[in-house]
């Protein structure tokens, strides 16, 4: 196992990145999900009054 980290570190970083980029992307989406909700609700409650 230490022969393959050592000879194809390169994929296991290209990896690492890859799934540090998935979770900010999937962070960043929700986050933009909950931001129109609350955008939607504040155009509600400005139309009641």
């Amino acid at each position: 196992m230490e022969q393959f980290l050592s000879q194809n570190a390169i994929y296991v970083v290209m990896i690492i990145v890859l799934i540090v980029w998935a979770g900010i992307f999937s962070y960043m989406f929700s986050l933009d999900k909950r931001i129109k909700k609350v955008e939607k609700e504040m155009i509600g409650e400005k139309n009641e009054k």
